[in-house]
Formats: C-alpha cells, sequence, structure tokens
C-alpha cells in the first residue's frame, strides 16, 4: 500500500476532508517503499526494506490551526484523525503569519527517468561488487545504499489537488587501507539505480585509499584548490553550496539576518555578489536531476534562476513574506543546477602548477550567517599538486571559508556532476583558506 496512484490517494483524501467540519481543511499523504543494504569491513552488517505511508491534517478555524497525523487508514482512525486536528486548532493560538490555503493549482509533469527499480538482489550485488574491488587490493570497504519509489498526494478545502511519483537511489563508500592510515570516498546518486556503477565508484575510492598513505603536514594558508563536487555538496549537516542556496531567503535578508542584507534595510536582490561565470537554477523539468513539481504547500515549482551570471536574480519567498512584501511567492525546489566548464576534474589539476585536491569536506558547521562563513574539515583523500600532477598525499586540514568569497575566487570550473539530487562541476579556486592542520584520516 506505500505507493498509492493518483486516484487512489485523491479517493482517499476526499473522504478525509468530507468529515471536516473546520473553516479550511488540508490533508497530505506521504508513502515510500525502499531499500537499503549496508557494509563494514568488506561484510554486510545491516539489510533491509521499507514500506511506509502516513496521512496528515490541517484544520483550521480562522487563524488557528492544528495537525494532526495516522498510519492507519479505516474509518474510524480517518475520523479521529481529522477530529483530533480541529481539537487541536481550537486550543492553538491564533497565527500572526496567517495566509489561506491555496485554491487549484497547475504543475509541471517532472520526467520519470527510471528504467528499472532498486531490489535485493541489485543491491546485495552492488555491495558484493564492491567488497571485491576491496578484498583484492588487501582494503577494507565501508558502504551503504539505499532507494526507492514515493509519493506525496495533497487536497485540500479550496480545490487544490495535487499529486508525484519520484524515485532515487543513493550509494556511498569509504575505503580504508589496511593500517588505517589511507582513506578515499565516493558519493552518487540517481534517479535510474541503472546508471549507479558502485563497483567503479569503489575503485575511485581504492585509489584515494591508497595514494593517501603517508600523508605530509603542510603549513595552513591560503591555497589554489580543486574542490571535487562531493567537497561542494556532501557533508553530515551543511554543505558549501547547499548552505548558499538556503541561505538566499528574503525574509532573513530583509530582517537583516543574512549575507544578503543590505545595510539600512531591505536585501541585495539585483546585484552582483559572485564571478560573472555562476550562474544557479532550479528546473522541475531538468531530464538528470528531475525535480518537484510543487512544495510542501502545493505550490508549483517551475524554472527558476536564482543567479545569473553572479547577479542575485530571485530569492525564496514564503507565501506570507511574499503577502507582505506584494510580490510572488516562490516554492522551494528540491535541487538545483549549476553552470560550469567542459573539463574533467583532472584536466583541472594538469592546469594547476600549485595547489590541492580536496575530494570531501566533513563536519561543517556556520559560523557567521551574515557572512555565510563555514568552517569544517577534508577527509578521506587530500593530496598536493605541483606541476599539473598529484605530487603527494597531505594530512587533512581545517577551513575557515565563505561560499561567497570562494564563488568571486574562481580560476577554472569543470564539467557538472549529479550528487545529491543537484548538478555541480569541480571548482578551482584560489586563495582557499585553510586554518590548521587535522591529524584525523
Amino acid at each position: 500500500m506505500a505507493i498509492l496512484t493518483k486516484d487512489d490517494a485523491q479517493t482517499l483524501l476526499k473522504k478525509v476532508l468530507s468529515y471536516s467540519t473546520a473553516d479550511e481543511c488540508e490533508a497530505s499523504l506521504r508513502g515510500r517503499t525502499a531499500g537499503n543494504i549496508r557494509y563494514a569491513r568488506n561484510s554486510v552488517s545491516t539489510a533491509g526494506a521499507q514500506d511506509s505511508v502516513s496521512l496528515a491534517v490541517e484544520s483550521r478555524f480562522g487563524k488557528r490551526s492544528g495537525v494532526a497525523t495516522c498510519n492507519e487508514f479505516d474509518e474510524a482512525t480517518l475520523r479521529r484523525c481529522v477530529q483530533r486536528a480541529e481539537e487541536i486548532a481550537k486550543l492553538a493560538p491564533e497565527s500572526p503569519e496567517y495566509v489561506p490555503l491555496l485554491g487549484p493549482q497547475t504543475y509541471l509533469s517532472p520526467p520519470s527517468t527510471a528504467t528499472t527499480l532498486l531490489t535485493a538482489a541489485t543491491r546485495a550485488q552492488a555491495a558484493s561488487e564492491s567488497m571485491a574491488v576491496c578484498a583484492a587490493k588487501n582494503l577494507s570497504a565501508a558502504g551503504f545504499m539505499d532507494g526507492g519509489t514515493r509519493f506525496v498526494a495533497l487536497r485540500n478545502s479550496k480545490g487544490l489537488e495535487a499529486y508525484q511519483q519520484s524515485t532515487n537511489t543513493d550509494f556511498s563508500v569509504t575505503v580504508r587501507t589496511a593500517d588505517g592510515k589511507g582513506s578515499g570516498y565516493a558519493i552518487a546518486d540517481a534517479t535510474d539505480p541503472a546508471k549507479l556503477n558502485a563497483k567503479l565508484l569503489t575503485e575511485r575510492a581504492a585509489n584515494k585509499a591508497l595514494s593517501s598513505v603517508n600523508s605530509k603536514a603542510i603549513e595552513p594558508g591560503k591555497y589554489t584548490v580543486i574542490l571535487e563536487p562531493a567537497a561542494l555538496m556532501a557533508g553530515d549537516d551543511l554543505s558549501l553550496l547547499g548552505g548558499l542556496m538556503y541561505g538566499m531567503g528574503a525574509r532573513e535578508a530583509d530582517e537583516g539576518r543574512s549575507f544578503l542584507s543590505k545595510k539600512g534595510g531591505g536585501n541585495r536582490k539585483g546585484e552582483k555578489l559572485f564571478d560573472e561565470r555562476v550562474t544557479i537554477y532550479s528546473d522541475p523539468m531538468n531530464a538528470e536531476v528531475p525535480g518537484n513539481a510543487f512544495d510542501d504547500n502545493g505550490l508549483p515549482t517551475r524554472r527558476q534562476t536564482w543567479i545569473e551570471k553572479g547577479v542575485v536574480k530571485d530569492m525564496f519567498y514564503s507565501r506570507f513574506w511574499a503577502q507582505k512584501n506584494n510580490v510572488p511567492a516562490t516554492a522551494f525546489p528540491n535541487g538545483f543546477v549549476m553552470t560550469g566548464g567542459t573539463q574533467s576534474t583532472d584536466e583541472l589539476i594538469k592546469g594547476t602548477a600549485k595547489g590541492i585536491l580536496v575530494t570531501r569536506l566533513w563536519y561543517i558547521r556556520e559560523v557567521d550567517p551574515q557572512t555565510l562563513l563555514y568552517t569544517g574539515l577534508t577527509r578521506d583523500g587530500t593530496f598536493y599538486i605541483e606541476n599539473g600532477k598529484i605530487k603527494f598525499p597531505i594530512k587533512n586540514l581545517r577551513f575557515n571559508e565563505s561560499p561567497i568569497i570562494m564563488l568571486n575566487n574562481i580560476e577554472a570550473m569543470g564539467k557538472p556532476q549529479r550528487l545529491a539530487g543537484c548538478l555541480v562541476p569541480p571548482l578551482k579556486i584560489r586563495d582557499f583558506t585553510f586554518t590548521s592542520l587535522s591529524d584525523a584520516i
């Protein structure tokens, strides 16, 4: 039952709304059918599958609202869920940021590029091939693959009706040498699991692990760096480019709380803040990274340019903040595209006289939201470049850097690659700031 068809989902939501006595009511269904496999030290540790679907009901009386959820769909439970949402709404204070529910909307139909489904057999095969690569080289692999199909359906008392299905598969692997002195990493995701090659990704991580043994310490300071896509998008909580995009809220800027705040009030929309080569947009119809057709409120997504040739072209406006400022609201996309060049990472290395190759950044934390200053550490393969070649591995380093400064110090951009549901290029950046050494591998 985890993946309901559009007709089945809307039939259920119609029934839910029929029980409502509130001024406004919105019901949403979300479900996922997925599976995963995890391994460490070249041995599978866990494997599992998930089938889940849940209902959320929001009831409103005037400017008061309440939400209740359930995951059983017999008539008594559905009625009780609606009743509970109404009870909560009547007890809630009035919201000073109330906006009415949306009426009927028109949505795009993002492309579905999945030709195969991720099964237990294909997950096991991927893990087996990954572990075999490492076992043959006396290396230890720790990896995780997770993927499946999900759906979301919305309906409200104002006539809004929305539905979308999507698929995604994620894979990541860390490879360590037997003595624990070398480490490599690779990560990828795809709408179609057939496009993920766990063996190839593991070979890449294995080569980095072997190459990173006997690392040397270098003095912290400002260096030219080549940041691979994983260094830009993969992080435990934050990522450099992800943090930049999430920081483009109009309200935070207007209230003086972000890097887009203008002295004296207002925001910096329309200003050139980045290198003219920087263009970032979202497009739910992109074939490589198809996006969400609507956000959690049912607001339709569309192709939208956020940064164009270094200029801030648009910002995220919630429905409340858009109404307050008399501008259109913007739906928050679940991915974006950063345009780049045509070079591979290897070609960027060949064009570098002196610099550092960074495989991955982690433990990234925000230091100052008004300058978007972040700190964090390199990990799983950091190398010194000299005369267009990797010269030797180096000890990991702590960085203090802002994506704003970074995107003004671009020397070259590589070919965009898919990662975390986005398309981002490897970047060659000058004067990237490293502040101290780390003994972590």
